[in-house]
């Protein structure tokens, strides 16, 4: 597996990004044709598929973002552990969720300094990706 670093640490779930919403795109934009164009009978029908794919694009995004939001709750945590086992308190309560995200790719040897200084400046999540030096991969977030 290659080295993850500031320029390639995004990931994307190939299923979910480049085949389902692409299908979904193609459905939407096919069920509203299929809306203009269709006969007065078939415009409720037209309208339920319509209405149906709308249903299910919210249902991605909304899966999508319930296991982020998993995801999250569970960095929190480990970070919030690993700056206890380090300094035997926790994090800074004003660190933000995407600060704390960016965190977790330090590495141990700068991690509370860092940690510190985010909380302090209130960095952005990008200048604290930028900002470590002894960058520690997380290959598992979706």
């Amino acid at each position: 597996m290659q080295a993850q670093n500031f320029k390639n640490h995004s990931q994307y779930v190939p299923l979910f990004h480049f085949v389902t919403m692409p299908i979904l795109l193609v459905v939407l934009i096919g069920s509203i044709v299929n809306l203009v164009h269709s006969a007065p009978e078939n415009v409720y029908s037209a309208s339920l598929l319509v209405a149906l794919t709308i249903a299910v694009f919210i249902l991605a995004f909304s899966a999508r973002g319930f296991a982020l939001k998993a995801q999250d709750r569970a960095i929190r945590a480990e970070e919030n552990f690993r700056h206890y086992i380090a300094t035997g308190k926790p994090l800074n309560n004003s660190l933000r969720m995407g600060q704390i995200i960016a965190l977790r790719f330090a590495g141990d040897d700068e991690f509370v300094a860092l940690a510190t200084k985010a909380a302090a400046e209130q960095m952005s999540p990008k200048e604290i990706k930028t900002a470590i030096k002894n960058w520690k991969g997380d290959h598992y977030r979706a």
